[in-house]
C-alpha cells in the first residue's frame, strides 16, 4: 500500500480532532499546535502503556516528574549552555530564518554537514546559486552563525533583579540531579533506572513539518545507570526492547522501521554512541526514537560543579566509581504523528472510499461508539443509558447525528475498533448490533451482555 503523505494526516488531524493550528483565531504562531480531544487521548493512551511497559512491570525502574525549571548552573554545568547549538542564516531579502544545514541538505542531500564547520557552510551557501530561500526563491543569505537552542525566561518581579533561567531542552538533567537522592530513598543498586514524561522546550528553527519537530514537545525517557564493564550489554538489550515496544505494544509496522547508526560528528556532545529508530515515511525516513551511551558525563559535571559525591560504592570491595549512562528517548509529540501515519488507510467499499484508522484498541481515542439508529426517543431512551453504563470501564463515544452510515465512516477514521447501533428491533428483543472496524462485520449480541463482550474483544 503506498505510504499516506503528510498532507492527508494534517489534514484528517484538524477535521477529526486531534491536532489543530495553536492560537489559530489571531493568525498562529509558527511551528505551535495545540492536541484536540483525540489527538490529547490519543497522546495519553500512548504515554501510558510506555509507563506500563517501562515502569510499572519493571523492578529496576522508578519514575520521576521533575520541575521544568531548574538553576540555571545546571545547564552550564551539563555544556548545554556552550554546545547546545545549530547553524543558522538569515535571509536578507524576506528575512526569514532557516538552519544552515537543512539549506544545504535539501539541495545537496549526499553532503554530511555534521562534519562541516560554521565557515564551511557559509561558503558552500554563498558559493551554490541552487541553494535558496525556501520562502521567496532568492540566493541572498547573511554568514552562518551558531545559535543556542535554550529557551531563556527570567525568575523575579524587580526588573533589576531579574535571573536568567532556562526552560529545560531535555528531561536528562533533572534525572542526574536526582540520581543520588533516589538512589539513597529507594534503596537502589545497579543497574537500575530513572524515567520521566514531560515537555521540553528548544528554540529551533524548524522546516514546518507538522508536530515531527516543534518548539515544545513532549518527551518520554529514561536514565539507566550501569557499571563501565556492562554498558554494550544493556545498550543491545534496550535496543531491542524499544522495538518490541513500538511493533508489539504500539503496532508500528516492522518494515516501517529502521536503524541508523550516528557518526561521531553529528553525535550529541554527551553521547560516545548513538542509534536512531526511524520511520520510514511518505517524505523519508525520519527518527523517532534515539538511544545514546552517555557514559559518566553528566554525574561527573554535576559533581564537579557542586562539590556533591555522586559516586556510589561497590558493596563488595569498597570501590568508588561513577556510574554509566544508557539513555533510550522517545519523542511522544512525533510518536502521535507515526503512529497516525502507520494506522492508515483507505479501501474502496461499494464504490466509495473508506478511511480507516487501524489503531491497537488500547491505544484508539474511543474504545466504543453508541449510535441510535435514528433520534427517535424511545432509540434514545434505550442507547443514552448503554452508553453511560459502558463508559464506566471504557472510552466510549455517543453520537446520534446523520445516517448511520456516515457515522460508520467518522469512527472508522478516527480508529474506534467497535460500534453499537441501538434499532427498532433493539425495542423488541433487547438485542444490539455490535460492528467491528476492520472487518465490518457484524453480530447482534443481547443488551445486557454487551459490556462483557466488549471486554473480552478489547482484551485480546
Amino acid at each position: 500500500m503506498e505510504k499516506v503523505s503528510l498532507e492527508k494526516i494534517v489534514e484528517l488531524c484538524k477535521r477529526r480532532g486531534f491536532v489543530y493550528p495553536g492560537s489559530a483565531i489571531y493568525g498562529g504562531l509558527r511551528n505551535s499546535w495545540d492536541f484536540g480531544p483525540l489527538g490529547v487521548q490519543l497522546k495519553n493512551n500512548l504515554r501510558d502503556a510506555w509507563w506500563k511497559y517501562f515502569v510499572e512491570s519493571r523492578r529496576d525502574m522508578v519514575g520521576l516528574d521533575a520541575a521544568i525549571l531548574m538553576n540555571p548552573e545546571v545547564w552550564k554545568a551539563s555544556h548545554h549552555v556552550d554546545n547546545f547549538n545549530d547553524p543558522m542564516v538569515d535571509c536578507k531579502s524576506c528575512h526569514n530564518r532557516w538552519r544552515a544545514d537543512d539549506l544545504i541538505k535539501n539541495i545537496l542531500p549526499d553532503r554530511n554537514t555534521d562534519a562541516m564547520t560554521i565557515e564551511e557552510m557559509s561558503v558552500l551557501i554563498s558559493a551554490d546559486n541552487n541553494i535558496v530561500c525556501p520562502n521567496c526563491g532568492k540566493h541572498d543569505f547573511t554568514e552562518a552563525r551558531q545559535f543556542n537552542l535554550l529557551f531563556e525566561t527570567s525568575l523575579g518581579t524587580v526588573e533589576s533583579n531579574k535571573q536568567i533561567v532556562y526552560l529545560r531542552g531535555e528531561l536528562a538533567q533533572s534525572m542526574f540531579v536526582d540520581f543520588k537522592l533516589i538512589m539513597d530513598s529507594m534503596r537502589k543498586s545497579l543497574p537500575f533506572g530513572i524515567a520521566q514524561v514531560g515537555k521540553a522546550f528548544r528554540n529551533e528553527i524548524t522546516p514546518g513539518n507538522f508536530i515531527f519537530r516543534t518548539l515544545e514537545f513532549d518527551l518520554m525517557e529514561f536514565e539507566y545507570f550501569v557499571r563501565e564493564a556492562d554498558w554494550e550489554k544493556y545498550f543491545e538489550m534496550w535496543l531491542g526492547e524499544m522495538q518490541k515496544w513500538v511493533t508489539e505494544e504500539v503496532g508500528i509496522k516492522k518494515e516501517n522501521l529502521r536503524l541508523r547508526e550516528q557518526a561521531t560528528e553529528e553525535r550529541a556532545h554527551y553521547s560516545r554512541r548513538t542509534v536512531d529508530i526511524e520511520y520510514a515515511s511518505s517524505w523519508g525516513s525520519k527518527e523517532m526514537f534515539g538511544l545514546a551511551y552517555r557514559a559518566d558525563y553528566d554525574l561527573k559535571n554535576h559533581a564537579q560543579a557542586t562539590g556533591q559525591d555522586l559516586q556510589v560504592t561497590d558493596t563488595k570491595t569498597g570501590e568508588k566509581f561513577y556510574p554509566h549512562v544508557i539513555e533510550p528517548t522517545f519523542g511522544l509529540s512525533r510518536l502521535v504523528l507515526f503512529v497516525l501515519m502507520d494506522a492508515y488507510y483507505e479501501e474502496e467499499v461499494k464504490g466509495d472510499k473508506r478511511v480507516v484508522l487501524k489503531l491497537k484498541p488500547n491505544l484508539a481515542p474511543y474504545q466504543v461508539a453508541v449510535l441510535p439508529l435514528s433520534k427517535k426517543p424511545e432509540l434514545i431512551k434505550l442507547a443514552e443509558p448503554l452508553a453511560d453504563e459502558l463508559a464506566k470501564s471504557l472510552r466510549v463515544d455517543y453520537d446520534e447525528t446523520q445516517s448511520i452510515g456516515k457515522r460508520y465512516r467518522r469512527q472508522d477514521e478516527i480508529g474506534t475498533p467497535y460500534c453499537v447501533t441501538v434499532d427498532f428491533d433493539s425495542l423488541e428483543d433487547k438485542q444490539v448490533t455490535v460492528r467491528e472496524r476492520d472487518s465490518m462485520e457484524q453480530e447482534r449480541i443481547n443488551i445486557d451482555k454487551v459490556g462483557g463482550y466488549l471486554t473480552d474483544k478489547l482484551s485480546i
